[in-house]
Protein backbone atom coordinates (compact mmCIF):
# COMPACT_ATOMS: atom_id res chain seq x y z
CA UNK A 1 0.00 0.00 0.00
CA UNK A 2 2.72 2.49 0.80
CA UNK A 3 4.42 3.47 -2.45
CA UNK A 4 8.38 3.58 -3.29
CA UNK A 5 7.20 7.93 -3.93
CA UNK A 6 5.86 8.24 -0.79
CA UNK A 7 8.93 6.78 0.79
CA UNK A 8 11.94 8.70 -1.25
CA UNK A 9 9.51 12.06 0.28
CA UNK A 10 9.57 11.74 3.57
CA UNK A 11 12.51 13.55 5.41
CA UNK A 12 12.85 10.63 7.48
CA UNK A 13 13.69 8.64 4.16
CA UNK A 14 16.73 10.55 3.37
CA UNK A 15 17.98 11.04 6.89
CA UNK A 16 17.95 7.25 7.22
CA UNK A 17 20.34 7.77 4.02
CA UNK A 18 22.16 9.87 5.87
CA UNK A 19 22.12 8.88 10.14
CA UNK A 20 24.29 5.42 10.04
CA UNK A 21 21.45 3.34 10.86
CA UNK A 22 18.77 5.76 11.54
CA UNK A 23 17.45 6.62 14.76
CA UNK A 24 16.74 3.21 15.97
CA UNK A 25 14.73 1.74 18.85
CA UNK A 26 15.47 3.39 22.13
CA UNK A 27 16.96 6.18 21.47
CA UNK A 28 16.63 9.98 21.46
CA UNK A 29 16.34 11.79 18.57
CA UNK A 30 15.63 16.05 18.61
CA UNK A 31 14.59 18.38 16.10
CA UNK A 32 15.81 21.74 16.88
CA UNK A 33 14.32 25.49 15.54
CA UNK A 34 13.05 28.73 16.11
CA UNK A 35 9.83 29.58 16.40
CA UNK A 36 7.20 29.38 13.29
CA UNK A 37 9.92 26.99 11.37
CA UNK A 38 7.88 23.76 11.55
CA UNK A 39 8.76 21.60 14.25
CA UNK A 40 5.16 20.32 15.20
CA UNK A 41 4.85 19.63 10.82
CA UNK A 42 8.25 17.84 10.88
CA UNK A 43 7.02 15.46 13.66
CA UNK A 44 4.26 14.64 12.08
CA UNK A 45 5.59 13.75 8.94
CA UNK A 46 7.47 11.80 11.09
CA UNK A 47 4.50 10.50 12.10
CA UNK A 48 2.64 9.49 9.18
CA UNK A 49 5.92 8.05 7.63
CA UNK A 50 6.03 5.29 10.33
CA UNK A 51 2.13 4.77 10.10
CA UNK A 52 1.51 4.37 6.80
CA UNK A 53 4.01 1.55 7.15
CA UNK A 54 1.68 -0.35 9.59
CA UNK A 55 3.59 0.78 12.59
CA UNK A 56 2.07 2.55 16.05
CA UNK A 57 2.54 5.83 16.77
CA UNK A 58 2.27 7.94 20.44
CA UNK A 59 2.02 11.27 19.64
CA UNK A 60 2.22 13.94 23.08
CA UNK A 61 1.91 17.29 22.50
CA UNK A 62 2.53 20.00 25.48
CA UNK A 63 1.43 22.63 23.66
CA UNK A 64 -2.04 21.82 21.08
CA UNK A 65 -5.07 20.41 21.81
CA UNK A 66 -6.50 17.15 20.40
CA UNK A 67 -8.05 18.58 17.44
CA UNK A 68 -5.38 20.98 16.67
CA UNK A 69 -2.49 17.47 16.58
CA UNK A 70 -5.55 15.95 14.44
CA UNK A 71 -5.61 18.78 11.92
CA UNK A 72 -2.08 18.61 11.24
CA UNK A 73 -2.33 14.90 10.33
CA UNK A 74 -5.31 15.41 8.21
CA UNK A 75 -3.92 18.54 6.38
CA UNK A 76 -0.23 17.12 5.70
CA UNK A 77 -2.00 13.65 4.92
CA UNK A 78 -4.40 15.34 2.26
CA UNK A 79 -1.39 16.75 0.81
CA UNK A 80 0.74 13.74 0.57
CA UNK A 81 -2.40 12.35 -1.23
CA UNK A 82 -1.98 15.60 -3.43
CA UNK A 83 1.39 14.94 -4.64
CA UNK A 84 1.28 11.41 -4.56
CA UNK A 85 -0.61 7.97 -5.96
CA UNK A 86 -1.90 6.16 -3.02
CA UNK A 87 -3.46 3.38 -4.41
CA UNK A 88 -6.20 3.58 -1.69
CA UNK A 89 -6.27 6.92 0.23
CA UNK A 90 -9.39 5.45 2.24
CA UNK A 91 -7.88 2.95 3.55
CA UNK A 92 -4.92 4.54 4.03
CA UNK A 93 -6.19 6.82 6.09
CA UNK A 94 -8.43 3.97 8.29
CA UNK A 95 -4.58 2.66 8.94
CA UNK A 96 -3.79 6.51 9.98
CA UNK A 97 -6.34 6.43 12.19
CA UNK A 98 -5.81 3.02 13.72
CA UNK A 99 -2.26 3.01 14.19
CA UNK A 100 -2.22 6.56 15.84
CA UNK A 101 -2.63 7.59 19.63
CA UNK A 102 -2.73 11.19 20.12
CA UNK A 103 -2.30 12.57 24.30
CA UNK A 104 -2.24 15.73 25.35
CA UNK A 105 -1.18 17.91 28.52
CA UNK A 106 -1.69 21.34 29.84
CA UNK A 107 0.55 23.47 31.52
CA UNK A 108 2.12 21.99 34.40
CA UNK A 109 0.27 18.69 34.28
CA UNK A 110 3.35 16.77 32.18
CA UNK A 111 5.79 14.08 33.70
CA UNK A 112 7.59 11.18 32.48
CA UNK A 113 5.60 9.05 35.06
CA UNK A 114 2.90 10.32 33.70
CA UNK A 115 3.37 9.07 29.97
CA UNK A 116 4.75 6.14 31.47
CA UNK A 117 0.94 5.10 32.76
CA UNK A 118 -0.82 5.88 30.12
CA UNK A 119 1.51 3.99 27.50
CA UNK A 120 1.15 0.69 30.31
CA UNK A 121 -2.60 1.58 30.54
CA UNK A 122 -2.67 1.40 26.43
CA UNK A 123 -0.57 -1.80 26.49
CA UNK A 124 -3.01 -3.48 28.99
CA UNK A 125 -6.49 -2.66 27.83
CA UNK A 126 -5.78 -1.42 23.98
CA UNK A 127 -3.44 -3.94 22.53
CA UNK A 128 -1.09 -1.00 21.48
CA UNK A 129 2.02 -0.72 21.76
CA UNK A 130 4.33 2.26 20.35
CA UNK A 131 7.36 1.98 17.94
CA UNK A 132 7.95 5.41 17.98
CA UNK A 133 6.95 8.25 20.50
CA UNK A 134 6.53 11.99 19.39
CA UNK A 135 7.14 14.31 22.09
CA UNK A 136 6.13 17.77 20.57
CA UNK A 137 6.36 21.07 23.18
CA UNK A 138 8.19 19.98 26.02
CA UNK A 139 10.34 23.25 27.13
CA UNK A 140 13.79 22.03 27.42
CA UNK A 141 15.08 25.55 28.87
CA UNK A 142 13.01 24.51 31.77
CA UNK A 143 12.45 20.77 32.35
CA UNK A 144 14.28 18.99 34.81
CA UNK A 145 16.95 16.55 33.07
CA UNK A 146 15.13 13.69 35.02
CA UNK A 147 12.28 14.49 33.40
CA UNK A 148 14.18 13.68 29.76
CA UNK A 149 15.65 10.44 31.14
CA UNK A 150 12.50 9.35 32.74
CA UNK A 151 11.10 9.50 28.63
CA UNK A 152 13.93 7.97 27.07
CA UNK A 153 14.08 5.23 29.68
CA UNK A 154 10.00 4.44 28.64
CA UNK A 155 11.14 4.01 24.95
CA UNK A 156 14.15 1.85 26.19
CA UNK A 157 11.65 -0.29 27.52
CA UNK A 158 8.84 0.36 25.29
CA UNK A 159 11.59 -0.99 22.17
CA UNK A 160 10.40 2.47 20.65
CA UNK A 161 12.06 5.22 18.73
CA UNK A 162 11.35 8.76 20.26
CA UNK A 163 11.50 12.12 18.49
CA UNK A 164 11.04 15.44 20.45
CA UNK A 165 10.75 19.05 19.28
CA UNK A 166 13.32 21.79 20.77
CA UNK A 167 12.93 25.11 20.85
CA UNK A 168 15.34 27.44 20.52
CA UNK A 169 16.62 30.93 20.22
CA UNK A 170 19.47 32.96 18.52
CA UNK A 171 22.58 33.10 19.25
CA UNK A 172 25.26 30.34 18.06
CA UNK A 173 26.95 26.81 20.24
CA UNK A 174 30.35 26.08 20.35
CA UNK A 175 31.91 23.77 18.00
CA UNK A 176 30.12 19.90 17.91
CA UNK A 177 27.97 21.40 20.89
CA UNK A 178 24.01 21.20 20.87
CA UNK A 179 22.58 24.81 20.10
CA UNK A 180 20.99 25.77 24.25
CA UNK A 181 18.94 24.57 25.86
CA UNK A 182 19.37 21.19 24.02
CA UNK A 183 22.95 21.28 25.51
CA UNK A 184 21.85 20.53 28.94
CA UNK A 185 20.98 17.09 27.94
CA UNK A 186 23.71 16.24 25.52
CA UNK A 187 24.37 13.30 26.82
CA UNK A 188 21.14 12.01 26.28
CA UNK A 189 20.87 12.98 22.50
CA UNK A 190 22.03 10.11 19.97
CA UNK A 191 20.43 11.93 17.06
CA UNK A 192 20.13 15.72 16.31
CA UNK A 193 18.84 17.84 13.82
CA UNK A 194 18.40 21.57 12.48
CA UNK A 195 15.83 23.19 10.76
CA UNK A 196 16.69 26.63 9.66
CA UNK A 197 14.31 28.82 6.87
CA UNK A 198 16.36 30.00 3.91
CA UNK A 199 14.40 31.74 1.29
CA UNK A 200 11.37 30.15 0.27
CA UNK A 201 12.63 26.32 1.88
CA UNK A 202 13.60 25.25 4.93
CA UNK A 203 16.86 23.65 5.53
CA UNK A 204 17.18 20.18 7.40
CA UNK A 205 20.78 19.53 8.80
CA UNK A 206 22.20 17.18 10.67
CA UNK A 207 23.89 18.15 13.89
CA UNK A 208 24.68 14.74 15.44
CA UNK A 209 24.78 11.49 14.16
CA UNK A 210 25.48 8.47 17.39
CA UNK A 211 28.70 8.47 17.19
CA UNK A 212 29.80 9.23 13.81
CA UNK A 213 32.24 12.25 13.65
CA UNK A 214 31.37 12.33 9.66
CA UNK A 215 28.74 15.11 8.73
CA UNK A 216 29.65 15.82 6.01
CA UNK A 217 26.51 16.39 2.95
CA UNK A 218 23.59 15.91 5.63
CA UNK A 219 21.50 19.33 4.47
CA UNK A 220 18.45 18.44 2.83
CA UNK A 221 15.99 20.82 1.78
CA UNK A 222 12.43 20.83 3.03
CA UNK A 223 9.15 22.14 1.35
CA UNK A 224 7.75 24.87 3.69
CA UNK A 225 4.93 24.09 6.06
CA UNK A 226 4.45 20.15 4.62
CA UNK A 227 8.19 19.54 5.25
CA UNK A 228 8.90 16.85 2.83
CA UNK A 229 11.66 17.31 0.68
CA UNK A 230 11.45 19.45 -2.92
CA UNK A 231 11.53 17.56 -6.11
CA UNK A 232 15.04 19.99 -6.46
CA UNK A 233 16.86 21.20 -4.51
CA UNK A 234 16.80 25.12 -6.58
CA UNK A 235 13.22 24.65 -7.55
CA UNK A 236 10.53 27.19 -5.68
CA UNK A 237 7.91 25.47 -3.16
CA UNK A 238 5.09 25.95 -6.06
CA UNK A 239 4.06 27.96 -8.60
CA UNK A 240 1.10 29.91 -8.83
CA UNK A 241 0.43 28.10 -11.78
CA UNK A 242 0.32 25.10 -10.41
CA UNK A 243 -0.73 25.92 -6.82
CA UNK A 244 -4.61 25.80 -6.40
CA UNK A 245 -6.97 27.99 -4.61
CA UNK A 246 -8.77 24.81 -2.95
CA UNK A 247 -5.62 24.29 -1.47
CA UNK A 248 -4.56 26.88 0.29
CA UNK A 249 -5.89 28.54 3.52
CA UNK A 250 -5.64 32.09 4.55
CA UNK A 251 -4.84 32.84 8.14
CA UNK A 252 -6.54 36.29 9.21
CA UNK A 253 -8.28 37.62 11.89
CA UNK A 254 -11.76 38.97 10.53
CA UNK A 255 -12.05 42.56 11.43
CA UNK A 256 -13.42 45.14 9.69
CA UNK A 257 -10.98 46.79 6.73
CA UNK A 258 -8.17 44.43 5.48
CA UNK A 259 -8.35 41.38 7.08
CA UNK A 260 -12.35 41.13 6.59
CA UNK A 261 -11.65 41.84 2.11
CA UNK A 262 -8.76 39.16 2.33
CA UNK A 263 -11.68 37.15 3.82
CA UNK A 264 -14.20 38.05 0.52
CA UNK A 265 -11.46 37.21 -1.49
CA UNK A 266 -10.65 33.64 0.04
CA UNK A 267 -14.61 33.21 -0.39
CA UNK A 268 -14.68 34.17 -3.71
CA UNK A 269 -11.75 31.84 -4.91
CA UNK A 270 -12.92 28.90 -3.05
CA UNK A 271 -9.95 29.66 -0.14
CA UNK A 272 -10.12 27.84 3.28
CA UNK A 273 -10.38 30.42 6.27
CA UNK A 274 -9.23 30.33 8.92
CA UNK A 275 -9.81 33.24 11.57
CA UNK A 276 -8.12 33.37 14.41
CA UNK A 277 -10.81 35.08 17.59
CA UNK A 278 -11.42 35.33 21.48
CA UNK A 279 -14.28 36.53 23.60
CA UNK A 280 -15.35 39.66 23.58
CA UNK A 281 -13.95 39.97 19.89
CA UNK A 282 -16.39 40.89 17.19
CA UNK A 283 -15.07 39.69 13.88
CA UNK A 284 -16.72 41.17 10.93
CA UNK A 285 -16.78 37.82 9.39
CA UNK A 286 -18.31 34.71 10.38
CA UNK A 287 -16.57 32.10 8.31
CA UNK A 288 -13.71 30.13 9.49
CA UNK A 289 -13.84 31.64 12.85
CA UNK A 290 -11.56 29.72 15.57
CA UNK A 291 -11.90 30.61 19.07
CA UNK A 292 -9.08 30.47 20.84
CA UNK A 293 -9.01 29.11 24.45
CA UNK A 294 -6.82 31.42 27.17
CA UNK A 295 -4.19 28.62 26.94
CA UNK A 296 -4.32 29.32 23.23
CA UNK A 297 -3.78 32.43 23.72
CA UNK A 298 -1.22 32.54 25.98
CA UNK A 299 0.84 30.49 23.46
CA UNK A 300 1.10 34.11 21.60
CA UNK A 301 2.27 36.51 24.47
CA UNK A 302 4.61 38.47 24.74
CA UNK A 303 6.06 41.49 26.79
CA UNK A 304 4.51 45.05 25.80
CA UNK A 305 7.80 46.43 26.73
CA UNK A 306 9.37 44.02 24.28
CA UNK A 307 6.46 45.03 21.40
CA UNK A 308 6.96 48.67 22.16
CA UNK A 309 10.86 48.61 21.72
CA UNK A 310 10.51 46.52 18.48
CA UNK A 311 8.08 48.80 17.46
CA UNK A 312 9.38 51.93 18.64
CA UNK A 313 6.03 53.34 19.81
CA UNK A 314 3.80 52.71 23.05
CA UNK A 315 0.80 50.85 23.13
CA UNK A 316 -2.36 50.49 25.19
CA UNK A 317 -1.97 47.89 28.02
CA UNK A 318 -5.93 46.54 27.61
CA UNK A 319 -6.50 42.90 27.77
CA UNK A 320 -8.21 43.40 24.77
CA UNK A 321 -5.15 44.76 22.85
CA UNK A 322 -2.71 41.81 24.19
CA UNK A 323 -5.36 39.90 22.86
CA UNK A 324 -5.50 41.09 19.60
CA UNK A 325 -1.64 40.78 19.37
CA UNK A 326 -1.79 37.32 20.39
CA UNK A 327 -4.22 36.44 17.89
CA UNK A 328 -1.73 37.85 15.36
CA UNK A 329 0.75 35.55 16.80
CA UNK A 330 -1.49 32.87 16.04
CA UNK A 331 -1.95 34.16 12.34
CA UNK A 332 1.50 34.68 11.63
CA UNK A 333 3.18 31.52 13.15
CA UNK A 334 0.66 29.21 10.91
CA UNK A 335 1.25 30.71 7.81
CA UNK A 336 4.34 30.67 5.04
CA UNK A 337 3.71 33.94 3.40
CA UNK A 338 2.44 37.38 5.23
CA UNK A 339 0.32 39.83 3.38
CA UNK A 340 -0.26 43.35 4.85
CA UNK A 341 -1.79 46.38 4.22
CA UNK A 342 -0.87 49.62 5.82
CA UNK A 343 1.82 51.94 5.85
CA UNK A 344 5.96 51.43 6.53
CA UNK A 345 7.13 54.22 8.76
CA UNK A 346 10.73 56.07 8.61
CA UNK A 347 11.79 53.28 11.34
CA UNK A 348 10.73 50.10 8.76
CA UNK A 349 7.88 49.09 10.80
CA UNK A 350 4.65 48.99 9.46
CA UNK A 351 1.96 51.54 11.48
CA UNK A 352 -0.80 50.28 13.79
CA UNK A 353 -1.75 46.96 16.20
CA UNK A 354 -1.48 44.89 13.22
CA UNK A 355 2.08 45.97 11.97
CA UNK A 356 3.17 43.79 14.72
CA UNK A 357 2.02 41.14 12.30
CA UNK A 358 4.84 42.85 9.52
CA UNK A 359 7.59 42.51 13.00
CA UNK A 360 6.71 38.95 13.75
CA UNK A 361 6.84 38.07 9.91
CA UNK A 362 10.40 40.40 9.68
CA UNK A 363 11.55 38.29 13.28
CA UNK A 364 11.06 34.59 12.04
CA UNK A 365 12.01 35.03 8.48
CA UNK A 366 8.84 34.60 6.90
CA UNK A 367 8.22 35.86 3.25
CA UNK A 368 7.12 39.39 3.90
CA UNK A 369 5.12 42.23 1.24
CA UNK A 370 3.27 45.47 2.71
CA UNK A 371 1.34 47.39 0.36
CA UNK A 372 2.12 51.02 1.21
CA UNK A 373 -1.25 52.95 1.32
CA UNK A 374 0.76 55.90 1.19
CA UNK A 375 3.05 55.48 -1.48
CA UNK A 376 0.34 52.98 -3.15
CA UNK A 377 2.46 50.72 -4.03
CA UNK A 378 3.90 46.96 -2.85
CA UNK A 379 6.97 46.62 -0.99
CA UNK A 380 8.61 43.13 0.11
CA UNK A 381 10.93 43.14 2.65
CA UNK A 382 14.59 41.74 2.33
CA UNK A 383 16.29 40.07 5.31
CA UNK A 384 19.61 40.06 3.39
CA UNK A 385 19.92 43.26 3.08
CA UNK A 386 17.95 43.96 5.81
CA UNK A 387 15.31 47.23 3.75
CA UNK A 388 12.15 47.18 1.95
CA UNK A 389 12.45 46.72 -2.17
CA UNK A 390 9.86 48.17 -4.18
CA UNK A 391 7.98 45.14 -5.63
CA UNK A 392 5.14 43.97 -8.25
CA UNK A 393 2.14 42.92 -7.10
CA UNK A 394 3.47 39.99 -5.22
CA UNK A 395 2.05 36.51 -5.95
CA UNK A 396 0.54 33.52 -3.33
CA UNK A 397 2.74 30.85 -3.92
CA UNK A 398 1.96 28.78 -0.39
CA UNK A 399 -0.88 26.72 0.60
CA UNK A 400 -0.89 28.66 4.21
CA UNK A 401 -0.80 32.43 4.02
CA UNK A 402 -1.83 35.49 6.36
CA UNK A 403 -3.72 38.59 5.21
CA UNK A 404 -3.84 41.48 7.81
CA UNK A 405 -3.47 45.57 7.98
CA UNK A 406 -5.09 48.31 8.59
CA UNK A 407 -9.02 48.61 9.43
CA UNK A 408 -8.85 52.19 6.78
CA UNK A 409 -8.52 50.40 3.50
CA UNK A 410 -8.30 53.01 0.78
CA UNK A 411 -9.22 52.34 -2.62
CA UNK A 412 -5.81 51.77 -3.67
CA UNK A 413 -4.92 49.22 -0.78
CA UNK A 414 -8.55 47.39 -1.80
CA UNK A 415 -7.86 47.34 -5.31
CA UNK A 416 -4.24 45.86 -4.20
CA UNK A 417 -5.60 43.28 -2.10
CA UNK A 418 -7.83 42.32 -5.44
CA UNK A 419 -4.94 42.54 -7.51
CA UNK A 420 -2.99 39.75 -5.59
CA UNK A 421 -5.79 37.32 -5.51
CA UNK A 422 -6.63 37.96 -9.45
CA UNK A 423 -3.19 37.61 -10.26
CA UNK A 424 -2.80 34.12 -7.74
CA UNK A 425 -5.57 32.45 -8.54
CA UNK A 426 -7.86 34.37 -11.57
CA UNK A 427 -6.91 31.99 -14.19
Amino acid sequence: MYRKEVNERSPLRLLDKSIHGGLGRGNLGIVLARAGVGKTAFLVQLGLDDLLRDRKVLHVSLDNSIDRVRTWYDELFADLCRYTDLDDPTAARVLVERNRMIQVYGEGEFSAEKLRNVTMALKDHADFTPDAILVDGLDFGTADTAVVEGIKALARELDAELWMSVLIHRGKAAAGALPAPAGRFDTLVDVAVLMAPRGEHVDLRLLRDHENKDLKATTLELEPVSLRLTEQSAAKFQSAEALRASACTLYSGAATGTESLFGEQSEKYGITEVNYTFPSHEPARKRGLVMLSDRELRQGDVSLAYVSRRMSRTYTSSQFFRRVLQTIWHQVNSSQQIFVVGVIQDDDTVKGGTGWGAELARVWSKPLWVFDQEQKGWFQWDAMGGSWVKSETPTITSRRFCGTGTRFLSDEGRAAVEALFAQSFGA
